[in-house]
């Protein structure tokens, strides 16, 4: 039985088995406080040590967060090179913290498509904590859930014109062994911050029966207490999967 340590009010037989961060808003935090928006994205490295610690903490197994989608190559080049030497930085500089508190990294997305440096860290990091198993973090970087279904069909229509795969046995189970993120459950929850209320292209078709929770927080001012206070929000719903519930 993994141990946590849980705030009053929280139920540790209804958390979430999976939540996914669609983290948003660094840029309008350094903006309100007249800084580079570099800066907003380094102060939102800390709230994701802080929600990887919270879901150690709580006893959450499975954590996503949507680090960087295909539309964010669409920036400027510096802004880009800053966010790949910032996310180069925090693979290397934590690491060894990732090990210690039995962290699993893992990541989705177009991987090819990020710079060497970043592949060579990520590839480091992956490796070093792949025996851990008390929280699976899994990273979304160049990530887009359209490019993602468009790899499926691909795959997919390959196999059933080598024959390998029946066009009749094709499922939903099929579908998802053929997604980037075959290897962990669909979110339970999503969230995302700065008050904008779109998933931005992101777990489209993992999220079908996902909850979502909206706030207005810039992603660097997320804080533990919020969290707990979203997870409050979830143990309070009623999931029915498009059934309904019997009396």
């Amino acid at each position: 039985m993994m141990e946590r340590d849980l705030p009053e009010g929280l139920s540790a037989d209804r958390l979430p088995e999976h939540v996914a961060f669609i983290m948003d808003g660094n840029g309008r935090w350094a903006k309100k406080r007249v800084m580079n928006r570099v800066k907003g994205h380094e102060k939102g490295a800390g709230a994701v040590r802080q929600v990887v610690e919270t879901c150690t903490k709580f006893g959450i197994p499975y954590l996503t967060l949507y680090a960087f989608s295909t539309e964010n190559w669409q920036r400027p080049k510096k802004e880009v090179d800053a966010l790949m030497g910032l996310l180069t930085r925090f693979l290397r500089n934590e690491r060894k913290k990732l090990v210690k508190n039995g962290v699993r990294l893992t990541a989705i997305g177009e991987i090819d498509r990020l710079p060497e440096e970043v592949r060579h860290e990520l590839d480091l990091t992956m490796e070093e904590t792949r025996s851990n198993a008390r929280l699976t973090l899994c990273l979304a970087l160049s990530y887009g859930s359209r490019s993602e279904m468009v790899a499926m069909v691909q795959k997919i229509a390959e196999g059933v014109k080598e024959g390998r795969i029946d066009a009749a046995s094709v499922d939903e189970e099929m579908v998802s062994q053929h997604l980037f993120t075959r290897e962990i459950p669909d979110p339970d929850l999503v969230i995302r911050t700065s008050g904008e209320m779109r998933l931005s292209n992101f777990l489209l078709w993992q999220s079908a029966y996902s909850e979502i929770f909206f706030t207005d927080t810039l992603w660097p001012d997320f804080t533990e207490s919020e969290f707990a206070s979203i997870l409050k929000d979830y143990q309070g719903r009623e999931r029915r999967f498009g059934k309904v519930l019997q009396p």
